[in-house]
């Protein structure tokens, strides 16, 4: 690296069709055979993923990934592909613009790679006049992209001809404004493209970091199979590092997993608010020559180093003029740790053929929904619109760089421009909560103009009957409290000011009650015989008249006048002498009552602290023991 440079941790891509020069060019560049399998080197031609450095003066060591070319191994290079900065598109001059020339552009559009330059190899076997056809050829095959104002350099990789201008090329598409930086206060991400087994130092897998940082001795997640690991080290271009960070091809020595548990495909995240999902909404745009796609129709779903099967369900269009753009659910058969604005690409899988691609808008998106949000939706619109999706499960505050695709800083930036309340670890849309309140305030209102005789509802009851969750109803029903909607005492919730009344018919109901209850003295009738008498009202009417002090409840099943009460603990008052124990059948001879009241009388007793029972029998409580002090 020069003087002065600046190191950017970014990854260059190679694509191109297959003979067209991609590995002997990146050996130009780096010095770096990267056909590492005894096939490869067999059979002449690229079939697994490569990687390189490029040391470039200005911009440091960069990473390079080869990809095949074969037909046969698109699968491969998507894999590759997904997660790079720049493209080197790689064209042979004698033999100009190919089909995976063709496909391998439409895959890089798909992707969205910012910047792509062209390396026009083995221009040193061509004349002139063939070299200027072959750059007119693929300038009308950058045309038909976004990448029309691709560099294009011709290139031989066995005389070293234009090497160096490659090499300038590739620096100013580093530099370019359209290759953004990553940011390091990301969450932590990292698609496995290879994982193996080293004597002496056990599982390794390599990458490349799409997000966020991580140092040795963090722990890790990998998925599938969800299994929590130990990084033991760190590897960048061969050396030792005490920290990965994005955009970085690194190899990562890990603990406490076993190879047979990580493959190409798995994806490394460090937080766990990364779950897995089979059912993600998305951006989709099929290729002009796309077949009709339906829902039944069998897709692979390419996105980082995974290829599973897919199906497109739900299609909405965006708008008449543009068939090939769309709003669509996407449901996965096999679950993937998807974040929002992922590019992926889809292909047919018999015959091999890449049909489209689009933009992850939501891993964790609502069911059944009716409208498209709108293509020109901002972060800050879409954080919004799930805020009020998200109705009373709220959304995750963890998880919200994932279903927005920012930081978690820009995600809390984000969320202070919108209508959110935060409670617990969920954000809240504030109107909705409002609109629970209310909701709230009316139930307690309804309650006790329909049930009069009760105290109240119970919270207990709001959380249960709630559609939201405790914690939520907790909070608004402390708002209410404090802003004197409600009253709330002994957990039980009423009106602000209500106090309860009875109406002509309780209140006729309860003077017959009460005259039962009084005249019958020191043996009234049980509940039960009262109901028998006077309807099933009477179990709710006893126990407002206890609440409102009216009655006393001796036993479930037996309320008493407080008069009556007054009378039997008098008797003991002055019968019972402090340091003697009584049997049942003395204290029946004070009461002057039967076992049937006695018993039940005495636990009362027991219970409010008159009386002691003990294996012998009863003494003197503790409030009549202290009136005699």
């Amino acid at each position: 690296m020069g003087a002065g440079s600046l190191e950017r941790r970014v990854i260059l891509g190679t694509a191109g069709h297959i003979d067209h020069g991609k590995t002997a060019l990146v050996k130009a560049l780096t010095g770096v055979d990267t056909d590492r399998l005894p096939e490869e080197k067999r059979r002449g031609i690229t079939i697994d993923l490569g990687f390189a450095p490029l040391e470039i003066d200005g911009l440091g060591t960069i990473g390079i990934v080869d990809v095949p070319g074969h037909e046969a191994f698109v699968r491969t290079m998507l894999a590759g592909a997904s997660g790079i900065d720049v493209a080197l598109l790689v064209v042979a001059a004698d033999e100009g613009v190919m089909p995976q020339t063709r496909e391998h552009l439409e895959i890089l559009s798909l992707l969205e790679i910012p910047s792509v330059v062209v390396a026009l190899t083995k221009s040193d076997v061509v004349s002139e006049e063939w070299l200027t056809l072959a750059i007119d050829d693929v300038r009308a095959l950058l045309s038909e992209s976004s990448l029309n104002d691709s560099p294009i350099i011709a290139v031989s990789s066995v005389t070293g001809y234009g090497i160096g201008h490659l090499i300038e090329a590739i620096r100013d598409a580093f530099k370019s404004p359209k290759v953004n930086s990553r940011a390091k206060d990301d969450v932590f991400r990292m698609p496995v493209d290879r994982a193996f087994t080293i004597k002496g130092t056990g599982t390794v897998v390599t990458g490349t970091v799409w997000s966020g940082s991580i140092g040795r001795d963090a722990t890790l997640t990998v998925f599938p199979p969800g299994r929590q690991l130990r990084v033991r080290g760190i590897q960048h271009h061969g050396a030792q590092e005490k920290a990965a960070e994005p955009g970085q091809r690194i190899a990562l020595a890990l603990a406490n997993v076993d190879p047979a548990d990580v493959r190409r495909g798995s994806v490394i995240v460090a937080a766990a608010s990364w779950e897995p999902t089979s059912r993600i909404e998305a951006e989709i745009t099929l290729s002009a020559d796309a077949p009709a796609i339906g829902a039944r129709s069998r897709l692979r779903f390419h996105l980082g180093t995974s290829d599973i099967g897919a199906r497109i369900t739900r299609p909405i269009k965006y708008s008449d003029e543009n068939e090939t753009r769309f709003f669509a659910t996407v449901v996965l058969e096999e679950e993937l740790l998807v974040r929002s604005g992922d590019r992926f690409v889809l292909r047919l899988p018999s015959p091999e053929q890449t049909i489209g691609g689009g933009r992850v808008l939501d891993p964790y998106p609502i069911r059944r929904r009716k409208h498209a949000p709108p293509i020109t939706e901002t972060v800050a619109e879409r954080a919004q619109r799930l805020l009020v999706e998200a109705g009373a499960d709220g959304l995750r505050v963890d998880q919200l760089p994932i279903r927005l695709g920012v930081s978690a800083r820009e995600a809390t930036r984000i969320v202070n421009l919108t209508n959110a309340d935060h409670i617990s670890s969920r954000l809240y849309d504030a109107r909705f909560l409002e609109s629970l309140a209310n909701d709230i305030e009316n139930a307690v209102r309804d309650h006790v103009e329909n049930y009069p005789l009760e105290p109240g509802v119970k919270l207990e009851t709001l959380r249960s009957v709630s559609r939201a969750r405790d914690e939520v109803i907790d909070v608004i029903v402390d708002r209410l409290q404090k802003a004197g909607r409600i009253d709330v005492r002994q957990s039980v919730a009423i009106p602000a000011g209500w106090t309860p009344q009875l109406g002509d018919r309780e209140q006729k109901l309860a003077d017959s009650v009460m005259h039962e209850i009084c005249a019958s003295g020191n043996e009234p009738p049980a509940v039960p015989e009262l109901e028998a008498k006077f309807g099933s009202g009477v179990p709710n009417l006893l126990r407002f008249l206890a609440r409102r002090g009216d009655l006393v409840r001796v036993s479930d099943d037996r309320y008493y006048s407080p008069q009556s009460v007054e009378q039997m603990v008098a008797r003991l008052r002055e019968s019972m002498e402090s340091s003697r124990v009584y049997t049942p059948a003395e204290l029946r001879e004070v009461l002057g009552v039967s076992r049937k009241y006695l018993i039940p009388f005495l636990e009362f007793c027991d219970v409010t602290g008159l009386t002691h029972r003990t294996a012998e029998g009863r003494s003197l409580g503790v409030e009549l023991a202290l009136e005699r002090l």
